[in-house]
């Protein structure tokens, strides 16, 4: 693997694609920036060698064109605090002034590109468009892990204009390392957690990770499609209807396998989707007519925890219910908290992006679990054992 380490930046122009698709409110604020404290070390590597850092993201998904609300003129503030150096910042990513600024930025500067995804060239994997990216630069970096599986121009296209000089960043090296860590190298019993709405979401993670774990828990609204598959009252849950033999399949191929598929047992039940829902714990297949599941129930929990507890390597992807709502946290929570004292025991735990990660940091365990991941659809898809074109691109 290429990396940073490899490389002295002195001198140079480093074209940095990093992943600062943060979440901002009504006010532009940023409300979690895991992401840009991700990518500090890369840059900071490159500006203590001596270099300059032009960075290029994306931010949301624009549909046309430049649009206020996605501008990445809105975080420039934020990084600059957070890197201790006033950036710059370039109105546009391949425009006049993004040339005139990168070529006129000194050793120990950063620049901060417009919005990638203001052009629609960027989605396309548009080569023309790589090329204007690439000619703003000497060395590409690529430290975006939660784009990694897009063939984007900016992503997979342009490391081809940089055929001796691309590398991964920390944040990339960092994710591969550990993503490598749990598939081919788990101590044992390895658990994994599955949670969120669909089971067709992560079906092929659910197939790869049979030939892989001891035990599979899955929670969340996925698990009321094995329920009632099984023949249970789901009430008003969530479910695939399409996919009940499927669920039955995946039950089926787990007990072929000797792997130990964990379903719940109870769940927090509701009259309504709202915080303050009337809510009481209830058997899962028992959900009357009018009601639905939004969390697992304790008996769950518990059981769930249990299994955890016992585990030497735990992946989690997706929450046990609405954790976003406190009334329907409590699974999630019981999960995160048993994922940290398996932690603390000595067990290895990546936590996979997306709702898992915004779980952890909700409950302030970040920094208590081994790894958190910035990619939560490339992390899935890694795990399936997918090629990731941002990967692929900077080993050739």
């Amino acid at each position: 693997m290429k990396t940073i380490e490899d490389f002295n930046f002195s001198g140079k122009k480093a074209l940095v694609r990093v992943d600062f698709n943060v979440p901002l409110d009504e006010n532009f604020n940023i409300t979690d920036d895991n992401r840009i404290k991700g990518a500090k070390p890369t840059i900071e590597k490159i500006l203590k060698d001596g270099g300059a850092v032009i960075l290029m993201s994306h931010l949301g998904r624009p549909k046309e064109g430049p649009t206020d609300k996605y501008s990445l003129k809105h975080i420039v503030d934020h990084l600059s605090k957070e890197l201790g150096v006033q950036v710059d910042f370039a109105n546009d990513c391949i425009g006049q002034e993004a040339i005139d600024k990168a070529a006129n930025l000194k050793d120990g500067e950063v620049l901060l590109l417009e919005n990638l995804r203001f052009y629609k060239e960027e989605e396309k994997g548009d080569e023309a468009f790589a090329e204007k990216l690439a000619a703003l630069g000497d060395v590409y970096v690529n430290d975006a892990f939660g784009t990694a599986h897009r063939a984007h121009a900016s992503t997979a296209v342009i490391a081809k204009f940089f055929p001796d000089a691309k590398y991964f960043g920390y944040l990339m090296a960092a994710e591969l390392k550990n993503a490598e860590k749990v598939l081919n190298s788990p101590e044992r019993p390895f658990t994994a957690i599955m949670g969120g709405a669909k089971v067709s979401d992560k079906l092929e993670l659910i197939e790869a990770l049979l030939d892989k774990v001891d035990n599979l828990i899955i929670g969340g609204g996925m698990a009321y499609t094995f329920v009632k598959a099984k023949g249970g009252e789901i009430g008003q849950s969530l479910v695939e209807l399409d996919k009940l033999d499927l669920a039955n399949s995946l039950v089926e191929k787990a007990k072929e396998k000797g792997v130990q598929l964990i379903l719940p047992t109870d769940s927090q039940i509701a009259d309504k989707f709202a915080n303050d829902a009337a809510v009481y714990d209830g058997p899962n297949n028992e959900i009357p007519a009018d009601k639905m599941g939004l969390d697992i129930g304790a008996e769950s929990a518990k059981a769930f925890a249990e299994v955890i507890r016992s585990s030497k390597t735990v992946l989690w992807n997706g929450p046990m219910g609405v954790f976003e709502m406190d009334t329907f946290a409590k699974g999630t929570k019981a999960v995160a908290d048993a994922v940290v004292e398996a932690t603390k025991a000595g067990a290895f735990s990546l936590i996979g992006g997306g709702d898992s990660a915004a779980a952890v940091t909700k409950f302030n365990l970040t920094e208590e679990v081994s790894y958190v991941s910035t990619g939560g659809g490339a992390l899935l898809e890694y795990m399936e054992g997918k090629e990731l074109p941002g990967v692929k691109a900077v080993n050739e």
